[in-house]
């Protein structure tokens, strides 16, 4: 199908700060990564080095035309010890947002992705009654200095994923299994923390549209367990999607489907169903446009679509998903969802958290020993959807 996008529909590219920046040693992140034990296959390490290669990076993006970027600024850089705030780190990510402007880039950012300081890991994490506190201190803080730059905000970059993967999975950082009480106690406490940031940023400085971006998906379980997946789907997204109503937007980031038994058991990809082999789980596209519809329903705001993309060494397979994930916004679009833009995941290929550097979501691929970009064929072709903000 065609699909022509609403004038001033916003395309952009995504990234995070430990993802690319590289160096970030005084993160839980890191300290994860290096324990004995640690689920990693490989640390971080210098990552693409973007946090001397910014100018470059951002150049990919417009040269790709590609109006708008999205990356987070690392908490960690910003106050290293607790209280204590680097005018020397808060000035370099404002020099990135000036030259985002500069060369005709919008930058969206993030003010959460993920990683926290290792001060924040020593009071407990996101379980922490303190950290709800801190949070809205670094946000209003961090605004006060670079908000006038700031053209979109995002105060949390998916809360579920940290409280799913951190205390129930295993996977992320502080690295428990099946701490129920903490990811009750996780979960509520990042609805606090964005909605007391989303006050914080609304009101310092600059005049940016401010939301929170949620990992989303489609969801399937077996006739008659349908209260048990409302439930499930409650927990993971609905009540992130809940606390969002009447902000400026939702971003929704879904990459596939999750399938549960009738006991809400989490089940592998389904027979049949290509497998993102580098992921696990099911190249399944149209997970954008069921995500989309649940969060118009249940947030009730506008959306973004903040994440989309695949990890695949075969280019083609990434850009015959990405139609068909662009399609079912379309398809959106046609019924009246107010969805504003569509940022792919990723720029570059990066770190992708506990599965290393073996993912590789890029339009642009790096070389390790050399930080040497090179883009690949699907930048050039999803750029010239941009430009033409048509998908023929």
């Amino acid at each position: 199908m065609s699909v022509t996008f609403p004038e001033g529909f916003v395309w952009g590219v995504a990234a995070a700060a430990h993802q690319i920046e590289g160096g970030n040693w005084n993160n839980d992140w890191w300290m994860f990564e290096h324990r004995p034990d640690t689920p990693c296959v490989e640390p971080s390490g210098d990552c693409t080095d973007s946090y001397h290669r910014y100018r470059d990076d951002i150049a990919l993006v417009r040269d790709h035309d590609f109006g708008s970027y999205r990356f987070s600024i690392e908490w960690s850089r910003i106050e290293p010890e607790d209280g204590e705030f680097s005018i020397a780190a808060l000035d370099y990510y404002r020099r990135v947002l000036a030259e985002c402007h500069e060369q005709g880039v919008q930058p969206v950012v993030t003010f959460h992705h993920f990683s926290n300081p290792r001060w924040i890991a020593a009071l407990g994490g996101w379980e922490s009654p303190e950290v709800v506190d801190r949070f809205t201190r670094y946000c209003g803080r961090t605004v006060a200095h670079i908000g006038d730059l700031i053209s979109i905000g995002c105060t949390i970059n998916e809360p579920n994923i940290v409280a799913q993967m951190g205390y129930v999975g295993g996977a992320f950082p502080p690295g428990k299994r099946r701490d129920l009480d903490a990811y009750k106690t996780v979960n509520d406490n990042f609805v606090r923390a964005h909605r007391r940031a989303y006050d914080e940023l609304k009101g310092g400085r600059g005049d940016f549209p401010v939301g929170i971006c949620v990992a989303m998906g489609d969801w399937s379980a077996p006739a008659g367990a349908e209260e048990m997946l409302a439930r499930a789907r409650h927990s993971h997204e609905g009540q992130f999607l809940e606390a969002a109503r009447g902000d400026d937007f939702v971003g929704v980031q879904a990459y596939s489907r999750t399938r549960l038994d009738e006991r809400g058991r989490q089940l592998g990809p389904e027979e049949g169903v290509e497998v993102v082999t580098s992921m696990g789980y099911e190249y399944w596209p149209q997970s954008l446009e069921v995500a989309l519809r649940f969060a118009a329903e249940t947030a009730q705001t506008p959306l973004y679509v903040t994440e989309s993309g695949l990890g695949h060494d075969d280019d083609t397979r990434r850009i015959a998903y990405v139609r068909d994930a662009l399609e079912g916004v379309g398809r959106c679009l046609a019924d009246g969802l107010d969805v504003r833009g569509y940022f792919y995941w990723s720029l570059l290929d990066n770190f992708e958290w506990t599965l290393g550097y073996g993912p590789r979501f890029g339009l642009v691929s790096v070389t390790r020993d050399t930080f040497v970009r090179t883009p690949k064929p699907s930048a050039a072709w999803l750029g010239g959807v941009a430009r033409a903000n048509r998908l023929d």
